[in-house]
């Protein structure tokens, strides 16, 4: 990410995405919600990727220089905050229910934007189209409700930290061209001229998490872009390196709390 742009106010509205499209680097002053409602979009900053499906949103705090990039058809929805209700000075990934759904939906289908759909963050709609709020007092009585659902929505881990040390990164990068190399630990660190103790402790120290639980996130992480390019269930658990259809849905689901087949029906 080299040519960065900076945006006084994160913009508040609707981006449709189609498959691949992004939103170059950049930054804003006020902190920003992105979520899709239909796709996976994910975020990436030097510190690594956050990735999320239809019943997850990425928290984006202000100052973060960061892209977007969509995978799959994507209805990216985004919500620019001047407060900091999680009091996170890092991007996170959220769980998203049925009600904050709805609201986040409501929230950004405001008729008073520009060509791309979106809009300062700010300002409130004085105009009424459909059902969406026409008013200052009812839009921000939409957006208090919404806060109060964001405030109490778990951060989920799905981070994937971007590796620093050399041979740590080495490895990490062959699993990214490949995830589903079954190699253990001692064979990779032989491959980047290390031991096996050198990469367990680097794992730990710099990404936060063992190496299983790693390579299962990164599995994670290339599943959902390959099931929201309309890949077939099956075919993805083997490319991501599961021996098996059903132990991909068993560690999808008690991921992301559904089965993978609906990536593929996730309503807009």
């Amino acid at each position: 990410m080299t040519e960065i742009r900076h945006l006084s106010e994160a913009p508040t509205g609707r981006r449709p995405l189609a498959p691949g499209a992004g939103i170059d680097a950049h930054r804003h002053d006020t902190h920003q919600i992105a979520y899709a409602s239909r796709g996976v979009i994910s975020v990436t900053t030097d510190a690594g990727t956050w990735v999320a499906p239809a019943n997850r949103a990425l928290w984006v705090p202000a100052g973060t220089v960061h892209e977007h990039r969509a995978h799959g058809d994507t209805d990216l929805r985004l919500v620019g905050l001047t407060h900091n209700p999680l009091g996170l000075n890092r991007p996170a990934v959220l769980a998203v229910g049925p009600l904050l759904r709805e609201l986040i939906i409501a929230y950004t289908s405001d008729p008073e934007r520009d060509d791309s759909g979106l809009r300062p963050g700010g300002k409130d709609s004085q105009q009424d189209e459909g059902n969406v709020p026409r008013d200052v007092g009812e839009r921000a009585r939409l957006l208090a409700v919404l806060l109060d659902q964001l405030k109490h929505a778990p951060e989920q881990p799905l981070h994937l930290p971007t590796a620093r040390a050399p041979r740590l990164a080495a490895v990490c990068a062959a699993l990214h061209r490949d995830p589903a190399d079954p190699s253990t630990l001692a064979r990779l660190a032989a491959r980047a001229g290390a031991s096996d103790r050198t990469l367990a402790r680097l794992f730990r120290a710099e990404l936060g998490m063992t190496f299983p639980q790693w390579r299962t996130q990164l599995r994670l992480h290339h599943a959902l872009l390959l099931l929201a390019d309309g890949l077939p269930v099956t075919t993805v658990a083997h490319r991501c390196g599961w021996a098996s259809a059903s132990a991909f849905i068993d560690v999808f689901r008690r991921a992301f709390g559904y089965t993978p087949g609906r990536v593929h029906s996730t309503p807009g």
